[in-house]
């Protein structure tokens, strides 16, 4: 028969082990030795106009390399939003990634047919693509949203007319989703000038802008004071150039058709650096901060696209300056080529 002691030692042992279990699982996950489960992941959504600067590209790449993120939807953004699907589903199918879902976005702005990237998808037959394609974007966009158990992450990176519409139809999704976006000018304009300016992703759609902005979700943003400094050169640009991983040479791709379309007046050279890199700070700032100075603001989006300061605003968590620029390139460089 056993006695109390041994008993009790047997309820010590028990409980010290489901400690050291509990323990290193922590410590697993705190230093990275354990990969997050898919329920950790960051359910997003990406709205873009992708093949109007190349930025996009270049952020959706990063947008799918990157592990935090369960892609929930791709939505395209103003203008010719069809023919923007279909550099997104080659895009996707280029990264082995039909299993996220494309959004046909409000068609608003110009509606000339074609973009700068059409030569990239001449060929490309989207009667053929495996992925499901939503010709309503913006209903796909409110039911990924409402209908998902966990937040999304909405990631804006052109103007907000897709945005604004799934706000007005179903107002809701502000309460189920965080915004997070490439918008505006607080403190400081283009490539670091001392002023702030009318940023275009805002100035474009002012009232598209004025309703998401005053929405009353949680919202983070990196305006020009940022995202206008970020462009690869040297060393990091020339990793991305001669990169073998399928996403970073279908960026250099669509970044040298996107150069011709320019008729290479555009002062970005396909041999030695990149464009501004705008959109791929949305992206990072939508799984972390830690490259950045964040301020929360209130931001006011006034009648002539200036995003300003003022107190009575809505609050909005603004990346102003950086902590290191340089780490934040690297990181970008190592998510696109691995």
């Amino acid at each position: 028969m056993e006695t109390k002691t041994g008993m009790n030692k047997k309820i010590v042992l028990t409980i010290l082990a489901a400690g050291l279990i509990l323990l290193v699982g922590n410590i697993k996950k705190i230093f990275g030795t354990e990969p997050a489960g898919k329920s950790e992941k960051i359910p997003v959504i990406l709205d873009t106009d992708i093949s109007d600067d190349i930025d996009d590209t270049w952020a959706l790449a990063f947008l799918l390399q990157s592990p935090e993120f369960d892609v929930k939807l791709i939505t395209t953004a103003v203008g010719d939003t069809a023919a923007r699907a279909k550099v997104v589903a080659k895009i996707l199918e280029t990264a082995g990634r039909t299993d996220i879902p494309i959004g046909i976005g409000v068609a608003e702005g110009d509606m000339k047919k074609g973009h700068r990237q059409d030569e990239w998808v001449k060929d490309f037959d989207m009667s053929k693509y495996a992925g499901k394609v939503y010709t309503d974007g913006i209903q796909a966009m409110i039911d990924t949203i409402m209908n998902s158990p966990k937040q999304i992450t909405l990631i804006a990176v052109g103007p907000l007319p897709n945005v604004a519409e799934a706000l007005k139809r179903e107002p809701n999704i502000a309460k189920k989703a965080k915004f997070v976006g490439m918008q505006g000018s607080v403190h400081r304009g283009f490539r670091g000038s001392p002023r702030p300016e009318p940023e275009y992703n805002v100035k474009t759609f002012i009232k598209a802008s004025q309703v998401v902005f005053s929405a009353g979700w949680e919202m983070t943003i990196t305006p020009l004071d940022t995202c206008s400094l970020v462009v690869l050169k040297g060393e990091k640009y020339k990793k991305v150039l001669n990169s073998d991983a399928p996403l970073a040479k279908a960026v250099i791709e669509n970044y040298r058709v996107w150069l011709n379309a320019h008729n290479n007046k555009n002062p970005a050279d396909i041999n030695n650096r990149s464009s501004i890199l705008f959109d791929t700070v949305a992206v990072y700032l939508a799984m972390k901060t830690d490259f950045l100075e964040m301020e929360n603001n209130g931001i006011r989006v006034a009648d002539d696209g200036m995003t300003a300061i003022d107190p009575n605003a809505n609050k909005v968590n603004c990346a102003v300056k950086w902590k290191d620029l340089g780490g934040y390139e690297n990181f970008l460089v190592e998510r696109l080529t691995k």
